[in-house]
Protein backbone atom coordinates (compact mmCIF):
# COMPACT_ATOMS: atom_id res chain seq x y z
CA UNK A 1 0.00 0.00 0.00
CA UNK A 2 3.03 2.67 0.66
CA UNK A 3 4.57 1.71 -3.13
CA UNK A 4 1.10 2.62 -4.42
CA UNK A 5 1.01 5.85 -2.70
CA UNK A 6 4.79 6.76 -2.97
CA UNK A 7 3.98 5.86 -6.71
CA UNK A 8 0.87 8.52 -6.35
CA UNK A 9 2.46 10.98 -4.57
CA UNK A 10 5.54 10.87 -7.41
CA UNK A 11 3.29 11.71 -10.00
CA UNK A 12 1.13 14.09 -8.05
CA UNK A 13 4.85 16.14 -8.50
CA UNK A 14 5.94 15.18 -12.11
CA UNK A 15 1.86 16.18 -13.53
CA UNK A 16 2.12 19.51 -12.11
CA UNK A 17 5.16 20.73 -12.68
CA UNK A 18 4.85 19.54 -16.40
CA UNK A 19 1.31 20.90 -17.05
CA UNK A 20 2.43 24.70 -15.27
CA UNK A 21 5.70 24.26 -17.59
CA UNK A 22 3.10 23.29 -20.23
CA UNK A 23 1.53 26.63 -19.79
CA UNK A 24 4.63 28.58 -19.43
CA UNK A 25 6.14 27.12 -22.49
CA UNK A 26 3.37 29.32 -24.76
CA UNK A 27 4.43 32.11 -23.62
CA UNK A 28 8.20 31.16 -25.39
CA UNK A 29 8.11 33.69 -28.25
CA UNK A 30 5.39 35.74 -27.05
CA UNK A 31 7.10 37.29 -24.13
CA UNK A 32 6.63 41.34 -23.84
CA UNK A 33 10.33 42.00 -23.78
CA UNK A 34 12.71 39.39 -24.84
CA UNK A 35 15.12 39.21 -21.91
CA UNK A 36 11.49 37.72 -19.87
CA UNK A 37 10.87 35.97 -22.96
CA UNK A 38 13.95 33.89 -21.92
CA UNK A 39 13.83 33.97 -18.00
CA UNK A 40 10.09 32.37 -18.27
CA UNK A 41 11.30 30.15 -21.05
CA UNK A 42 14.38 28.59 -18.56
CA UNK A 43 11.25 28.70 -15.54
CA UNK A 44 9.70 26.06 -17.99
CA UNK A 45 12.69 24.16 -18.67
CA UNK A 46 13.68 23.61 -15.07
CA UNK A 47 9.98 23.33 -14.01
CA UNK A 48 9.76 20.21 -16.98
CA UNK A 49 13.35 19.02 -16.15
CA UNK A 50 12.24 17.95 -12.22
CA UNK A 51 8.76 16.66 -14.08
CA UNK A 52 11.30 14.45 -16.01
CA UNK A 53 13.12 13.12 -12.33
CA UNK A 54 9.27 12.60 -11.02
CA UNK A 55 8.44 10.41 -13.88
CA UNK A 56 12.02 8.76 -14.02
CA UNK A 57 11.11 7.78 -10.79
CA UNK A 58 7.72 6.87 -10.64
CA UNK A 59 8.86 4.85 -13.95
CA UNK A 60 11.22 2.81 -11.35
CA UNK A 61 8.78 2.19 -8.44
CA UNK A 62 6.03 1.02 -10.94
CA UNK A 63 7.82 -1.39 -13.26
CA UNK A 64 5.92 -3.35 -16.32
CA UNK A 65 8.13 -1.56 -19.28
CA UNK A 66 6.70 2.25 -17.47
CA UNK A 67 8.75 5.46 -18.92
CA UNK A 68 8.96 9.07 -18.59
CA UNK A 69 7.31 9.38 -21.67
CA UNK A 70 4.67 7.22 -21.13
CA UNK A 71 3.71 8.18 -18.06
CA UNK A 72 3.55 11.73 -19.30
CA UNK A 73 2.01 10.98 -23.26
CA UNK A 74 -0.36 7.58 -22.60
CA UNK A 75 -2.06 8.58 -18.97
CA UNK A 76 -5.47 10.16 -19.58
CA UNK A 77 -6.84 13.17 -18.40
CA UNK A 78 -8.64 11.57 -15.22
CA UNK A 79 -5.00 9.71 -14.27
CA UNK A 80 -3.39 13.17 -13.68
CA UNK A 81 -3.00 14.18 -10.15
CA UNK A 82 -1.54 17.84 -10.86
CA UNK A 83 -2.76 21.11 -8.81
CA UNK A 84 -5.73 22.81 -10.34
CA UNK A 85 -3.52 25.58 -9.74
CA UNK A 86 -0.99 24.49 -12.75
CA UNK A 87 -3.29 24.31 -15.62
CA UNK A 88 -5.30 27.21 -15.56
CA UNK A 89 -5.07 29.71 -18.44
CA UNK A 90 -2.11 32.29 -19.34
CA UNK A 91 -4.69 35.03 -19.00
CA UNK A 92 -2.23 38.31 -19.92
CA UNK A 93 1.31 38.47 -18.73
CA UNK A 94 0.10 39.93 -14.92
CA UNK A 95 -1.79 36.36 -14.62
CA UNK A 96 0.83 34.44 -15.56
CA UNK A 97 3.28 36.05 -13.25
CA UNK A 98 0.91 35.25 -10.54
CA UNK A 99 0.07 31.77 -10.88
CA UNK A 100 3.74 31.33 -11.08
CA UNK A 101 4.48 33.11 -7.73
CA UNK A 102 1.65 31.53 -6.03
CA UNK A 103 2.75 28.10 -7.07
CA UNK A 104 6.67 29.07 -6.73
CA UNK A 105 5.71 30.06 -3.25
CA UNK A 106 4.47 26.91 -2.48
CA UNK A 107 7.11 24.98 -4.11
CA UNK A 108 9.89 26.29 -2.30
CA UNK A 109 8.36 25.61 1.00
CA UNK A 110 7.25 22.01 0.12
CA UNK A 111 10.47 21.10 -1.25
CA UNK A 112 12.37 22.21 1.59
CA UNK A 113 10.06 19.81 3.21
CA UNK A 114 11.09 16.87 1.30
CA UNK A 115 14.75 17.64 1.78
CA UNK A 116 14.13 15.93 4.90
CA UNK A 117 12.02 13.21 4.26
CA UNK A 118 12.84 9.46 4.39
CA UNK A 119 12.76 8.68 0.98
CA UNK A 120 16.30 9.01 -0.63
CA UNK A 121 15.34 9.81 -3.98
CA UNK A 122 12.41 12.54 -3.36
CA UNK A 123 15.00 14.37 -1.13
CA UNK A 124 17.58 13.95 -3.97
CA UNK A 125 15.18 15.60 -6.15
CA UNK A 126 14.45 18.17 -3.31
CA UNK A 127 17.98 19.11 -3.07
CA UNK A 128 18.61 19.77 -7.49
CA UNK A 129 15.31 21.28 -7.29
CA UNK A 130 15.39 23.84 -4.73
CA UNK A 131 17.89 25.85 -6.09
CA UNK A 132 16.18 26.52 -9.50
CA UNK A 133 12.97 27.69 -7.62
CA UNK A 134 14.89 29.79 -5.39
CA UNK A 135 15.36 32.26 -8.92
CA UNK A 136 11.78 31.31 -9.39
CA UNK A 137 10.29 32.61 -6.49
CA UNK A 138 12.69 35.36 -6.29
CA UNK A 139 11.64 36.25 -9.95
CA UNK A 140 7.97 36.00 -9.75
CA UNK A 141 8.00 38.16 -6.67
CA UNK A 142 9.95 40.98 -8.26
CA UNK A 143 7.06 40.92 -11.17
CA UNK A 144 4.47 40.69 -8.78
CA UNK A 145 5.25 43.77 -7.34
CA UNK A 146 6.65 45.33 -10.48
CA UNK A 147 3.53 45.06 -11.84
CA UNK A 148 0.83 45.82 -8.50
CA UNK A 149 2.78 48.62 -7.47
CA UNK A 150 2.84 50.28 -11.42
CA UNK A 151 1.01 51.89 -13.39
CA UNK A 152 -3.27 51.92 -12.59
CA UNK A 153 -3.49 49.21 -15.40
CA UNK A 154 -1.15 47.42 -14.36
CA UNK A 155 -2.18 47.07 -10.77
CA UNK A 156 -6.07 46.98 -12.27
CA UNK A 157 -4.69 43.66 -14.10
CA UNK A 158 -2.98 42.19 -10.84
CA UNK A 159 -6.22 42.38 -9.12
CA UNK A 160 -7.83 40.72 -12.18
CA UNK A 161 -5.62 37.82 -11.89
CA UNK A 162 -5.98 37.53 -7.59
CA UNK A 163 -9.53 37.65 -8.31
CA UNK A 164 -9.42 34.41 -11.05
CA UNK A 165 -6.61 32.89 -9.41
CA UNK A 166 -6.81 32.99 -5.71
CA UNK A 167 -9.94 30.15 -5.83
CA UNK A 168 -6.93 27.59 -6.68
CA UNK A 169 -4.74 28.29 -3.54
CA UNK A 170 -6.19 26.52 -1.17
CA UNK A 171 -5.99 22.85 -2.75
CA UNK A 172 -2.20 23.20 -2.22
CA UNK A 173 -2.75 22.61 1.76
CA UNK A 174 -6.23 20.35 1.37
CA UNK A 175 -3.74 16.68 2.24
CA UNK A 176 -4.86 13.70 0.24
CA UNK A 177 -4.94 10.69 1.11
CA UNK A 178 -1.68 9.62 -0.02
CA UNK A 179 0.25 12.65 1.45
CA UNK A 180 -1.55 11.46 4.58
CA UNK A 181 -0.51 7.81 4.26
CA UNK A 182 2.40 9.42 3.19
CA UNK A 183 3.09 11.50 6.25
CA UNK A 184 3.50 14.49 4.13
CA UNK A 185 2.57 17.36 5.93
CA UNK A 186 1.16 20.24 3.17
CA UNK A 187 -1.04 21.92 5.74
CA UNK A 188 2.07 22.73 7.46
CA UNK A 189 2.99 24.94 5.07
CA UNK A 190 0.34 27.20 4.70
CA UNK A 191 1.82 29.87 7.92
CA UNK A 192 5.10 30.55 5.96
CA UNK A 193 3.49 30.59 2.45
CA UNK A 194 1.32 33.19 3.63
CA UNK A 195 3.15 35.24 5.02
CA UNK A 196 5.77 35.68 2.15
CA UNK A 197 2.54 35.77 0.15
CA UNK A 198 1.49 39.10 2.37
CA UNK A 199 4.69 40.40 2.16
CA UNK A 200 5.04 40.44 -1.55
CA UNK A 201 1.09 41.32 -1.99
CA UNK A 202 1.90 44.16 0.40
CA UNK A 203 4.44 46.06 -1.71
CA UNK A 204 2.69 45.28 -4.94
CA UNK A 205 -0.29 46.94 -3.12
CA UNK A 206 -2.61 44.32 -3.70
CA UNK A 207 -5.05 42.43 -1.08
CA UNK A 208 -5.33 39.29 0.33
CA UNK A 209 -8.96 37.72 -1.22
CA UNK A 210 -11.22 36.65 2.30
CA UNK A 211 -14.18 34.36 2.15
CA UNK A 212 -13.24 32.58 -1.37
CA UNK A 213 -14.70 29.05 -1.77
CA UNK A 214 -11.84 26.91 -2.63
CA UNK A 215 -11.71 24.49 -5.66
CA UNK A 216 -10.16 21.09 -5.34
CA UNK A 217 -10.07 17.71 -6.80
CA UNK A 218 -6.69 17.82 -9.10
CA UNK A 219 -4.89 15.40 -6.48
CA UNK A 220 -7.91 12.90 -7.36
CA UNK A 221 -7.79 13.46 -11.18
CA UNK A 222 -10.53 15.86 -11.14
CA UNK A 223 -9.78 18.30 -13.05
CA UNK A 224 -11.30 21.73 -14.77
CA UNK A 225 -12.16 21.71 -18.69
CA UNK A 226 -8.26 23.33 -19.77
CA UNK A 227 -6.19 20.27 -18.54
CA UNK A 228 -7.72 18.35 -21.29
CA UNK A 229 -6.97 20.92 -24.27
CA UNK A 230 -3.31 21.28 -22.47
CA UNK A 231 -3.42 17.27 -22.96
CA UNK A 232 -4.20 17.40 -26.42
CA UNK A 233 -1.76 19.77 -27.86
CA UNK A 234 1.02 17.90 -25.45
CA UNK A 235 -0.09 14.46 -26.44
CA UNK A 236 -0.78 14.75 -29.97
CA UNK A 237 2.40 13.44 -31.54
CA UNK A 238 2.90 10.29 -29.31
CA UNK A 239 -0.71 9.27 -29.83
CA UNK A 240 -1.48 10.21 -33.27
CA UNK A 241 2.07 8.14 -34.37
CA UNK A 242 2.77 5.60 -31.77
CA UNK A 243 6.22 5.28 -30.49
CA UNK A 244 7.50 7.23 -32.93
CA UNK A 245 10.92 8.65 -32.74
CA UNK A 246 13.04 11.72 -33.84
Amino acid sequence: MMQEQLITYTLHLADTNLIIGQRNAEWCGHGPILEQDIAITNITLDLIGQARSYYQYAATLMGNNATEDSLAYLRNEREFKNLLLAEQPNGDWGQTILRQFLFSSFQYQLLQLLVSYSDKTLTAIAEKSLKEVKYHLRWSSEWVIRLGDGTEESNQRMKNAVEVLWRYTGEMFIPAAFEKELGIDVASLKYEWSKNVKQVFDEATLSIPSGVWMQEGGKTGTHTEQLGYILTDLQYMQRAYPNSEW
